[in-house]
């Protein structure tokens, strides 16, 4: 039975009430917190706080309404996710992320955030909140004496904020030169130092934020660029560091009169952007289980890609949770268009980069950067975790030219069929959870209903006065 509204049952892992304290006295000049709660499609949802509200929250936790996690990727409510009004729209208590208290250096007059967890009231992990279920896959791989280390990488399109007669995004201008991107130039390097004061910019608000963010490159278009960030013995810390870079990155590039965009797919004919996830596992001794041994790869990390390969249709929509995430796929694009493997080869989709035995690892290669990081994560470890418990074998790696390689499985065609296959997928649905499962379905039918009944220009101009 859940608690009344008036108790506070304190989870066991929300911060402590000194964070807060010694944050504010810290830091007299911040006025206000944003609260920050990630929906199942990475969208940061919640409230601005008043400076005198934050102790409180940590106190008592803070009631949000469980529908916040039932909205779809436009803000609307999905009444089939159980939380709208079959649920009473019911109050449940977010509870501060231990670490998550942190300066937005951007902001004026300055503000702070701090993330939360939603739970039940009764204290109860709640079971629809992405970031809980990639917990409970981190917790069964360190049941299993295997401690997840991980890194993302992001890529993403600056864009003007002003917009073209046609409609199209177009690159933004590089602000020393006032010149604007025209060629590919990837790993150009004349671009980014045109580049500075943005690049300045986000790299100060990071060090402000003690966010480990590394690289910057321009890929492979013009207006898209990638940064790294460092690797995490923690893969909630991971997620967590490309959620607050991605707030980053939109706060620092509004302010240039920029748009960072994170759409898998913004520009047809231009490289669509990913969201890699770089990842290796622990054993009680710290040392790396997925290190060669004696010169070869290690058992342990050809079954984790196996299990990933095993699990790639039933996963995919987690990978591409949009329409335009499927346009993202393409021969000779970067992004993979089969389940294939391979060493130090990026035209698979799971690749072992090339680099020291002893800190071998695998990048998963599906992701496109609009999937929500806690969610990747989660299938990502699932269907490690599957291989190593199966010992699964993943067959012969691709070499040359993985994209003309044969793969004993496919990824679904299109966004409908991926919605399917995850419909149907036991897999997932223990990956994510049963409850998260249903709301993330029920989310995706209901976005891809929305589309499917827009007439688009498109379709005017082929069939308006033609037939």
């Amino acid at each position: 039975m859940s608690a009344p509204d008036s108790i506070a049952v304190r989870p066991a892992a929300a911060a402590p009430v000194e964070e807060a304290e010694a944050f504010l006295a810290a830091h007299p000049e911040i006025v206000a917190f944003d609260l920050v709660l990630i929906d199942a499609n990475g969208i940061a949802r919640g409230k601005m706080l008043r400076r005198h509200e934050l102790l409180p929250l940590f106190k008592n936790g803070r009631h949000l309404p469980g529908s916040i996690l039932g909205l779809d990727v436009s803000g609307e409510d999905v009444e089939e996710t159980g939380l709208v009004w079959s649920d009473g729209d019911a109050d449940r208590r977010g509870w501060p992320i231990a670490g998550s208290l942190n300066r937005l250096p951007w902001t004026t007059p300055p503000r702070g955030e701090v993330r939360v967890m939603l739970h039940e009231l009764d204290g109860q992990p709640m079971a629809a909140d992405p970031r809980h279920a990639l917990a409970r896959q981190d917790a069964a791989l360190r049941a299993m004496d295997l401690a997840p280390a991980a890194a993302f990488e992001l890529e993403f399109y600056l864009f003007d904020r002003g917009a073209t007669t046609d409609g199209r995004p177009r690159p933004a201008l590089l602000p020393l030169s006032g010149d604007r991107p025209h060629a590919i130039q990837v790993y150009g390097v004349d671009d980014l130092d045109r580049m500075e004061p943005f690049v300045d910019a986000v790299y100060r608000a990071a060090e402000a934020q003690k966010l480990p963010v590394e690289t910057l490159i321009s890929e492979y278009a013009p207006g898209q660029y990638e940064l790294t960030l460092h690797h995490r013995p923690d893969v909630l810390a991971a997620a967590d560091d490309l959620v607050m870079l991605k707030r980053l990155l939109r706060a620092v590039a509004l302010r240039h009169g920029m748009i960072a965009s994170f759409m898998a797919k913004p520009v047809a004919g231009c490289a669509g952007s990913g969201m890699h996830l770089h990842a290796s596992v622990a054993g009680a001794d710290g040392r790396n289980r997925f290190a060669d041994i004696d010169g070869d790869l290690a058992p342990l990390l050809k079954h984790a890609i196996a299990g990933l390969l095993a699990t790639a249709e039933e996963a995919a929509l987690v990978f591409a949770p949009h329409a335009n995430s499927w346009r993202r796929f393409a021969a000779a694009s970067y992004a993979p268009t089969q389940p294939t493997w391979g060493t130090n080869n990026r035209s698979v989709a799971v690749r072992v980069p090339a680099g020291a035995a002893e800190t071998r690892h695998l990048e998963h290669r599906w992701a496109g950067v609009d999937a929500n990081p806690y969610l990747v994560a989660t299938a990502v470890l699932a269907g490690m975790r599957h291989g190593i418990e199966a010992r699964l074998d993943p067959g012969a790696p691709a070499t040359g030219n993985g994209y003309a390689a044969a793969a004993s499985t496919a990824l679904p065609p299109d966004w409908r069929s991926a919605i399917v296959a995850a419909e149907r997928s036991d897999f997932l649905k223990r990956a994510l959870g049963e409850r998260l499962h249903t709301v993330f379905l029920a989310l995706k039918r209901a976005e891809y209903l929305k589309l499917a009944a827009e007439v688009t220009p498109a379709e005017r101009s082929q069939l308006l006065d033609l037939i």
